[in-house]
């Protein structure tokens, strides 16, 4: 993969979906432009859990997960943040799904919500991210 755009926010997500796919408490995702978003060697699979309006991509050799695709948001892909050589930049801006969250989890994250952010606010918490980094 190549990222060649500013990530637009980073996420944590507690959802027991993604505590599983990622076997850990919860996923950290970066969201980056669809644009500045590259495949540049093999082809990713689908799997994982399966939602509506959501793909999740794999490696097709070790099955680590890579990205998701949600088409409510197409000009967006979340990439996992293992995923970069240096992923320490990568503490959570946000986190979500904290009504699923294991009790003993707690984060840097500036934002909290239960579940996701409501449509409203989500481009709000973009341009504070831009902002903070």
């Amino acid at each position: 993969m190549k990222i060649s755009a500013r990530p637009l926010a980073t996420f944590a997500c507690h959802c027991r979906e993604c505590q599983r796919m990622s076997s850990s408490a919860f996923s950290l995702t970066v969201m980056v432009p669809a644009e500045g978003f590259e495949i540049v060697e093999g082809e990713p699979v689908k799997g994982g859990a399966r939602s509506a309006g959501i793909d999740h991509y794999h490696c097709p050799h070790c099955m680590s997960w890579l990205f998701t695709r949600v088409a409510m948001l197409p000009q967006c892909v979340n990439v996992r943040a293992t995923m970069f050589d240096e992923p320490d930049w990568c503490h959570p801006f946000v986190e979500t799904m904290t009504r699923e969250k294991l009790a003993w989890v707690t984060t840097p994250a500036t934002y909290s919500y239960d579940g996701f952010p409501p449509p409203e606010e989500f481009m709000t918490l973009l341009t504070e991210y831009a902002s903070a980094t």
